[in-house]
């Protein structure tokens, strides 16, 4: 082998560099510069990674003067939480509602209701992807109204948290949580139709719903920029404060359901036969599955696995169990006999009462809302149905409409602000005016703003819509159809053969 000197050594590298010099100056005068060494991502202190580590475990910001090894992540256990929610609130759709609402139908018309749990569920998820929820939770239109257009078909959506709701939570998975409320709320609606609209129109209607009133209405309420987010919009015109939907979903649909069942007209051969619920065994599943399910939807509001989540999980459950005895309570009373309609119907109540509440009341707050829930939709769905005689089949504004409005009253009078720390936040509750409407007992002011908000969208946009689609495809089966069945007639199929 030959040897090179040190000297000759010294002289090919310098060679080599100047070629390489003179290549870069001569012959490749278009090339990039060479960049500039990059500045050093500082390591994280021991300061630093410990108060990441509070601020997840305590579900508050994380460092934001350096760069910690948890910062703009999501938290497996917040996250876990979170996908479990949506799961839970998933089946309250399917199967929860499906078994509930068509366990009290007629037998020939269980499969339209199965039917549209299901395409409901289709269809406002493809919406939701596509640009639902960019309207609802965006905010570059900077609106209070509508969210914006960056999150349209989920471009961004990814794993990393959105900061603008979360701080431990993955966007993908918040985006599939909320869409699970999107889901549900609809499909609420058609309770009060049940038996006497096609397929066809659900459908139509459902589509054009969800812009004209959901969409707008989740953003107000919910939105980062919302004209009713009294807990995360500094800037919101009315500090209202709305848990888990009770203007959003209960009321929404609730109102909703009285102006279309108005719309459509009775039964066929209603008041004047008999139309008994052809499953109460059915229904009572129905009703345990939507329980169960609205732990996601309540305590998943939380949107982490904090103590705001386990106050929800608590009066949650304290609202439902109240309201499940008292409803067959006054049944009794009244009628004579408790019946297992009365306890399904006092459990959805008092869940649907709750629902606004439940991160900020207390366990009193709870037990008082239980009370009412059992007496006040009582008495809507006894009473004033009969009084008024509108065909609400299944008792869908009874029990959405009036509970879900007597909730989000009710979640002004009753706030604990020691049981969730947002209400008393300076940054935001301390801008808006909700901390003043909470310390001088006036939040029942911006509750009603909210309240009839609400219910003017929801009256109007279903009006608009409710007449459109009368008018184009037809809201209702020919009275043939009606009398034989949706499921035959609309689905080709029957819920139950006889051999």
């Amino acid at each position: 082998m030959f040897k090179i000197s040190r000297k000759w050594t010294s002289i090919l590298a310098a060679a080599v560099v100047g070629g390489s010099m003179f290549v870069g100056s001569s012959w490749a005068q278009d090339a990039a510069a060479p960049a500039a060494a990059a500045t050093p991502t500082p390591t994280p202190t021991i300061e630093t990674r410990v108060a990441d580590l509070e601020a997840y475990v305590t579900n508050s910001s994380p460092n934001t003067t350096q760069i910690g090894p948890l910062g703009a992540t999501s938290g497996p256990g917040h996250n876990a939480w979170m996908m479990v929610s949506a799961a839970f609130v998933l089946m309250m759709t399917l199967p929860g509602l499906a078994l509930f609402y068509g366990g009290l139908v007629r037998a020939k018309n269980v499969l339209s209701i199965v039917a549209m749990c299901f395409g409901i569920t289709g269809l406002v998820s493809i919406l939701w992807w596509a640009v639902g929820y960019s309207l609802v939770f965006g905010t570059s239109f900077g609106n209070p109204f509508l969210g914006g257009s960056e999150f349209f078909f989920f471009k961004g959506v990814t794993s990393a948290p959105n900061t603008s709701y979360a701080y431990w939570v993955s966007q993908n998975v918040f985006a599939i949580f909320q869409l699970t409320f999107a889901i549900i709320t609809p499909a609420l609606i058609f309770g009060a139709t049940a038996e006497r609209i096609k397929f066809s129109a659900v459908m139509l209607f459902t589509f054009l719903w969800m812009f004209v009133v959901y969409f707008p209405l989740a953003h107000m309420v919910w939105g980062g920029t919302g004209l009713m987010n009294g807990v995360w919009n500094a800037s919101a015109k009315i500090p209202a404060i709305d848990f888990a939907g009770g203007t959003v979903v209960h009321m929404s649909s609730g109102w909703t359901a009285l102006i279309l069942c108005l719309i459509l007209g009775k039964r066929l051969g209603y008041g004047k036969e008999p139309m008994p619920p052809h499953s109460m065994v059915a229904c009572f599943i129905g009703t345990a599955l939507l329980w169960v399910g609205w732990y996601g939807f309540n305590a998943g509001s939380a949107v982490a696995a904090d103590g705001v989540a386990a106050n929800a999980f608590l009066t949650t459950t304290l609202a439902t169990a109240v309201a499940s005895f008292v409803w067959p309570m006054v049944e009794w009373l009244f009628k004579g006999k408790p019946s297992i309609l009365g306890f399904c119907s006092g459990a959805v109540a008092g869940l649907v009462v709750i629902t606004p509440a439940c991160g900020f009341v207390n366990s009193t707050g709870a037990v008082i809302i239980g009370v009412a829930a059992g007496i006040v939709p009582f008495i809507a769905v006894t009473y004033l149905k009969a009084l008024i005689g509108y065909d609400d089949a299944l008792d869908t504004f009874g029990v959405h409409a009036i509970g879900g409005t007597m909730g989000a009253l009710l979640t002004g009078v009753l706030v604990a602000p020691e049981v969730n720390a947002n209400l008393s936040a300076p940054g935001v509750a301390g801008a808006n005016g909700l901390l003043a409407a909470i310390t001088s007992h006036t939040l029942v002011i911006a509750q009603l703003k909210a309240v009839g908000i609400t219910i003017a969208l929801a009256v109007v946009g279903t009006a608009v819509i409710g007449l459109l689609v009368k008018f184009t495809i037809g809201l209702r089966p020919t009275p043939e159809n009606e009398s034989q069945g949706l499921d035959i007639t609309d689905h080709g199929e029957e819920g139950y053969i006889l051999n």
